[in-house]
This record gives structure tokens, C-alpha cells and sequence, in this order.
């Protein structure tokens, strides 16, 4: 119950899920037992939804909740049930050394693994529940084991390797899954398929596409399953997929894949970065006809993987706001009277503001990427400096730390998405870039 709670809120307090949890279990324990009433659970959980609802609520607080609590019965309980908060975007939880945890265990047992348990599933809330629970159960044996040995570094070091399978699953099911909850299944296969073509750019859309359908694939069937080796079974058999297709392709895939262990073949995959923009000859843009024809969502589709590969530095954020805007256009366009008129002056508008936007995003990030994190600072600094030369110090400082803010955390393999997101401004531009050249 600790876990499940600390996922759902994951920015509530120790001591709210606490709270909450305690009533959770009270109401299990007063309501399982043999000989309850038969109205137990449902006067019990009115009760708490009730609670739920007071201004002074112990309960962790979310947006939600002053909506829910204008319905009545059922309804609200099935409303405050469903409330959830959105993924944090990086994982908050650092792991104390061996020496502080021993000293917390010793301390107070009962509190140690509570508390460890809310901290990991609230920072690791997007990881399937039973990824979660296996995760969490072999820490706290290893803990309770190392912290009574006589020898707990040796003890240490050799529960940390049995465990380090158990761990990758964590951390990249948790990357997984975070995005599929923004994304939802289409996106998520857009965006992996666009990263394959920034790590292999000679590879077809027709090599590619299956894998990042299978990749989504796994995504809607394994996030909210309660199956216990769902994410695991099927990460690795997509794993396998991937080195089947790619090995043979890319010399940095054949080196990831000769690991013994999938889950770390599938781990070095992901951290991959980009490969250099190879010649490729111009890409045919899809016609009107094809972009509003039954199939026009996957020209539209190809028409960004052929983007994506020509521009290997693109960040997720923008390349995901491309596919929004994509989506968007054709929706608006394919409905009306006329078509083609409306997707031309669409398109001209794009040709203007795109060049642009490619060129600058993809320069941020490509040179971010390349150089070491001071000489990355120093050339944006000057280079801002060349194109803001009216601006004030702070100002010119303020914007740094704003470009810098966005390539440290969006030009990641990982990069948290709704953070990502939110930097990238409407409709196509990133706000972050506007007016940015060259940062050579």
C-alpha cells in the first residue's frame, strides 16, 4: 500500500501517505476480517473519501480533488481513485552509503523500510507495480542481511551485483513508462522510432518502424500490468529484436548487443548517442492527396523519420512537437473544403519558420553533446554576446542559464518529456532558441 500510494502521488509528503495508508490498512483489517458487516467497506471508504474532501485534509493534496469532491458516492470515490500525479521528471532518490543506511536500519527498522519504501516508488513512479515491489523487497533484504554480517562490504558489493539486473529494470521501466504516460502509444512509437533513426540514419523507415511499433508495443502492455515478469519477459525479448535487425547494420549496436545480460544490452542501447548526419539524397515530401488519404498518418510519420535522420542532434522535445503539429494540420486541413489549399499555405509557412528552427535546436544540442560542459558554456556565452549585444549582463546571464537549462536536461537520450515539453513553445518554435545563431 505504501508503494502504490507513493506512485500515485509522487509529490505528496512521507508523512501524507502515511496518513493515508494507515486509514487504507485500518479499513482492510476492520473489513476482510471474518464476520464484518457487509456494509464495512462501503461505509468505511465513504468515510474516508469524506476525508478526503475536508479542508483540512491529511491526505496528499492534488489538483484534482476539488473536482472530484463535487460529486456525490460512488462517483467521487471512483474520481479520487483515479487521481494521479504526472511522473516527476528525474528520479529524486539517492542512495545513502552502506554506512548510512546501516546506521538508519539499526535505528528504527520499521521506519528505515517505510520510509525507503516511499522514497524509491514516489521518485520511481512510473515503473510497474511489480518491477517496483521485487525492486524494493530485494533492497530491504540486502539492507536487513549486509547490516548484520560480519563482513557488510563484501556483503554489500556481492548483494549489489546479484541486484544490478533488478535495478537496470527499474530505472529504464520507469523511463519507459514515464514517457508512454505522456506520449500514449503512437507518440511513444514516433519517438523511439525517430531516436533508432538518429543512431542508425542508413537504416529504412521499413526497418525501423516494426521495431518502434514492438517498442510501444511492450510500453501499453507492460506499464500498468500487475503481471509479474510482464516488463522484464517482453523488454528482453524486444532487445533481442533489436540486436537481430541492427547488429549486423551498425558497428555501436554489434558492441552493445555481445553483452550477456539483455537488460544491460538493452541499457547501452538507450545511452547511445546520436551518429554523425551521413549523405543522404533529398527526401521526397508526401503529396496532399497522401497526407489526407487513409494512410496519411504514416506519410506524415515518414516524413519526420526523414527528418529526424538528417538531423541526428534534434531533441525529443522538438521532434515531438513537430509530430503534435503534424497531427494537427492534417486534422484541420483534411476536413475542409479545400484541402490542398490549406496544406500549401500550411507547408509555406513551415518552410519559413523550420530551416531555422532545425538549424538552431540541433546546434544547441549537437555542439551540448560534443563538448566538455565548460567550453559548452563558454562558447554560448560568447556567442550570445554577439547577437544580444544591447543586453545587460544579467540579462545575457539569465539567457544562458536558460539555454544551458534546456541542453542539460532536453538533449539527453532520456530526456524527461512533460519538462521537455513545457520548454518548447507553441506552435513550432522552442522558446529557448528564439534568436539564437551559430554557437560556434
Amino acid at each position: 500500500t505504501i508503494i502504490a500510494n507513493s506512485r500515485k502521488y509522487s509529490n505528496g509528503t512521507f508523512e501524507e501517505i502515511s496518513n493515508l495508508v494507515r486509514e487504507i490498512v485500518s479499513l482492510a483489517e476492520t473489513c476482510c476480517a471474518d464476520g464484518a458487516d457487509p456494509s464495512c467497506y462501503d461505509a468505511g471508504s465513504t468515510a474516508l473519501s469524506v476525508k478526503s474532501c475536508s479542508a483540512d485534509s491529511p491526505f496528499p493534496a492534488h489538483p484534482g480533488t476539488a473536482e472530484c469532491c463535487t460529486h456525490e458516492g460512488l462517483e467521487r470515490k471512483l474520481c479520487l481513485a483515479a487521481l494521479r500525479h504526472p511522473p516527476q521528471p528525474l528520479p529524486q532518490y539517492l542512495q545513502p552509503s552502506d554506512k548510512e543506511l546501516c546506521q538508519a536500519f539499526r535505528q528504527d527498522p520499521r521506519e528505515f523500510a517505510d520510509r525507503f519504501l516511499y522514497e524509491y516508488s514516489s521518485s520511481y513512479s512510473q515503473a510497474p507495480l511489480p518491477v517496483l515491489l521485487a525492486s524494493t523487497r530485494t533492497f530491504l533484504s540486502m539492507v536487513s542481511t549486509c547490516c548484520i554480517s560480519p563482513a557488510p562490504t563484501v556483503c554489500f558489493l556481492k548483494e549489489k551485483l546479484e541486484r544490478k539486473t533488478l535495478s537496470l529494470l527499474t530505472l529504464t521501466s520507469n523511463r519507459i513508462c514515464s514517457r508512454f504516460s505522456v506520449y500514449g502509444k503512437d507518440k511513444v512509437s514516433f519517438s523511439y522510432l525517430a531516436s533508432l533513426a538518429q543512431k542508425v540514419p542508413t537504416a529504412s523507415f521499413e526497418d525501423l518502424l516494426p521495431l518502434a511499433e514492438d517498442a510501444a508495443k511492450v510500453s501499453s502492455q507492460c506499464c500498468d500490468s500487475v503481471a509479474e515478469d510482464c516488463m522484464q519477459k517482453k523488454l528482453l525479448e524486444h532487445t533481442a529484436k533489436v540486436c537481430t535487425v541492427l547488429s549486423a547494420r551498425d558497428e555501436r549496436f554489434a558492441d552493445c548487443c555481445k553483452g550477456k545480460s539483455l537488460m544491460e544490452n538493452h541499457f547501452c542501447i538507450l545511452a547511445l548517442p546520436p551518429a554523425p548526419a551521413p549523405r543522404l539524397p533529398e527526401a521526397s515530401e508526401p503529396t496532399n492527396k497522401q497526407l489526407c488519404g487513409k494512410e496519411g498518418a504514416l506519410h506524415a510519420t515518414r516524413s519526420l523519420f526523414e527528418l529526424a535522420r538528417r538531423h541526428p542532434s534534434l531533441p525529443d522535445a522538438v521532434l515531438a512537437k513537430l509530430y503534435d503539429s503534424s497531427g494537427k494540420i492534417r486534422g484541420e486541413c483534411c476536413s475542409t473544403e479545400d484541402p490542398s489549399a490549406c496544406l500549401d499555405s500550411k507547408r509555406k509557412q513551415m518552410e519559413a519558420e523550420l530551416p531555422s528552427l532545425l538549424e538552431r535546436a540541433s546546434q544547441l544540442c549537437g555542439q551540448y553533446n560534443k563538448l566538455p560542459f565548460l567550453e559548452f558554456k563558454k562558447r554560448l556565452r560568447g556567442s550570445l554576446a554577439q547577437t544580444e549585444p544591447e543586453a545587460s549582463p544579467a540579462k545575457l546571464e539569465r539567457l544562458l542559464e536558460q539555454r544551458v537549462s534546456f541542453a542539460s536536461t532536453c538533449c539527453l537520450p532520456d530526456a524527461p518529456p512533460l519538462l521537455c515539453a513545457s520548454k518548447v513553445g507553441p506552435p513550432l518554435c522552442p522558446a529557448l532558441l528564439r534568436g539564437q545563431t551559430h554557437t560556434d
